[in-house]
């Protein structure tokens, strides 16, 4: 016989609409009521998505041009060909790049040229 699972009751998912007491009965209207503030709370609010991909596109901009700049200046000190750090210091200026149209909104353009810089700093890696 296989063993049996027990559930938690600590961990069992549950709705806010479930708040109540299990043995009472809820009007029809408090639930469409419950289900229309879940509805809401799980869309989100547009702006608070916005702010927050503005900020990941800024994060990630100037973590990867710092990360972009440390690896061409430790490039220029080693005996690597020139491209390679030209390379890594390229990449970092799109991604700073992409740091600065991150902040004033331009998340989507932001993304691509974060991907252009990485790429840029892959094929300087690729030369060394």
């Amino acid at each position: 016989m296989p063993p049996r699972i027990r559930f938690v009751r600590r961990y069992a998912l549950r709705s806010r609409a479930m708040g109540g007491r299990a043995d009472s009965e809820t009007p029809s209207e408090a639930v469409e009521e419950a289900s229309e503030t879940a509805e809401a709370e799980d869309a989100g609010d547009p702006a608070q998505e916005a702010r927050r991909a503005r900020w990941a596109a800024v994060g990630t901009g100037a973590l990867l041009a710092l990360v972009g700049l440390a690896a061409a200046v430790l490039r220029v000190t080693d005996a690597a060909p020139v491209l390679v750090p030209a390379a890594y210091a390229v990449g970092a200026g799109v991604c700073a790049l992409a740091a600065l149209l991150g902040s004033r909104g331009r998340t989507r353009r932001a993304l691509w040229l974060l991907v252009g810089g990485v790429m840029v700093m892959a094929l300087g890696d690729q030369f060394d």
